[in-house]
């Protein structure tokens, strides 16, 4: 079993490595020929469909084994990749999208699984957060990689070029996901994930009637579909910018770097702002700010700047709003209640990604202003007070009546 743990962090590696997430706009519009407004609507129906999809392609790992789901997500990553570029056209980018859907779906959360079951079958669960912790280090090394080197390949050989070249590493994780070998049954019984319907009661029963889960998970979703919109708006703010096409990537690596860094010190900020709420606070009004700079200047420097402080102070708030959910919900309730925020943080997504596309059409800049000043707000809006960022389980507030 010893061999799985390597093998799951070269495939997690192999799976993230993108290329062409660092010209993934580019690629849409210039030689796809479709609108900036479809694009984010592209965005939002893979939400859509990562959402419809999690479930049944949970079962292939609960029923034909983590290797399987792993093997099949990563065979289906080439097909995907191959029909992006089979024909520029906008329903071809939709099936596309879909089937890529299908290929995180069945990634998600097996190979956490198959790592954790490793060590448990050699008495080495103690090593789980370090090789987990390993595997998600090894996730982000592809993403630098492939967004770094994402940008010279569509420089040199065409915007299609880095979809096509994501064809030799996914179609490496498929050939090693095939070695991996499944730990004998532990006691696991193997079963179908929790269904819609139970995560829409139970979940949502938990949700409504918890007015602290409530009002994290709100301010989650609502602040990361926001900041979402630079994701797919930093691209044509470079080329707006005048950056050449080549090193796109390399500022998108430079973002997940802040991102790293400033997840790698949130305990030494917080202590530095004085408590957990005013850093979630201050994080996102220099999100907002610097969504604002962008929304006033073309000088390339200082959109560079405003891009790569606007990704490491926004996305990062997600695992930390994450964690104090996590907080306030029992564990045998936990799956379906997580379930339920980020069916919500999904829903977020679908709805404000297409009308993020549709102002953008009309104004670059004012959208920027627009999800500037709403993050803003928000931040002076909360109601997240102190006593909501507990560190530990507290006694869950009775459900709504009715």
């Amino acid at each position: 079993m010893g061999s799985n743990i390597w093998k799951l962090q070269a495939i997690r590696m192999l799976f993230w490595m993108q290329f062409f997430s660092a010209v993934l706009v580019p690629f849409y519009t210039d030689w796809g020929g479709i609108s900036l407004a479809q694009v984010l609507f592209l965005n939002a129906w893979f939400f859509l469909c990562n959402f419809l999809f999690e479930v049944p392609t949970g079962t292939v790992a609960d029923f034909l084994g983590r290797k399987v789901s792993l093997a099949l997500g990563s065979l289906v990553g080439v097909g995907a990749a191959l029909l992006y570029v089979s024909k520029p056209s906008f329903p071809v980018f939709m099936a596309a999208e879909a089937i890529f859907a299908i290929a995180y779906t069945l990634h998600s959360g097996a190979d956490e699984a198959l790592a954790y079951d490793s060590l448990k079958a050699e008495g080495q669960t103690e090593r789980a957060a370090h090789v987990l912790g390993r595997m998600e280090s090894f996730k982000l090394g592809g993403i630098i990689t492939a967004t770094i080197t994402g940008g010279f390949i569509a420089s040199a050989y065409g915007l299609s070029a880095p979809m096509r070249a994501y064809v030799f590493p996914s179609a490496l994780a498929f050939l090693l996901s095939l070695t991996l070998r499944e730990p004998p049954d532990t006691g696991r019984e193997r079963k179908t994930r929790t269904s819609y319907a139970r995560i829409l009661t139970e979940g949502g029963r938990y949700f409504l009637g918890h007015k602290v889960v409530r009002l994290l998970a709100f301010e989650l979703a609502v602040t990361n579909a926001l900041a979402w919109g630079l994701i797919w708006l930093f691209q044509p703010l470079l080329e707006r910018g005048g950056l050449p096409l080549r090193f796109y990537g390399v500022i998108h690596a430079l973002s997940c770097v802040g991102q790293i860094v400033f997840l790698g010190n949130v305990a030494r900020i917080e202590r530095w702002v004085g408590s957990m709420r005013r850093l979630l606070l201050a994080a996102t009004v220099v999100s907002g700010v610097s969504f604002l700079l962008l929304a006033t200047t073309r000088w390339l420097p200082l959109v560079i700047v405003g891009i790569i402080v606007g990704f490491t102070f926004s996305l990062p708030r997600i695992p930390l709003f994450s964690a104090y959910i996590n907080h306030h919900i029992p564990s045998e309730r936990r799956a379906t209640v997580l379930s339920f925020v980020s069916m919500v943080r999904t829903l977020a997504i679908v709805v404000i990604n297409p009308l993020i596309g549709l102002l953008a059409e009309w104004s670059l800049s004012w959208t920027m202003a627009v999800l500037g000043t709403g993050l803003i707000a928000l931040a002076a809006g909360s109601r997240i007070e102190e006593r909501h960022l507990v560190t530990e389980m507290v006694t869950p507030e009775p459900p709504a009546k009715g």
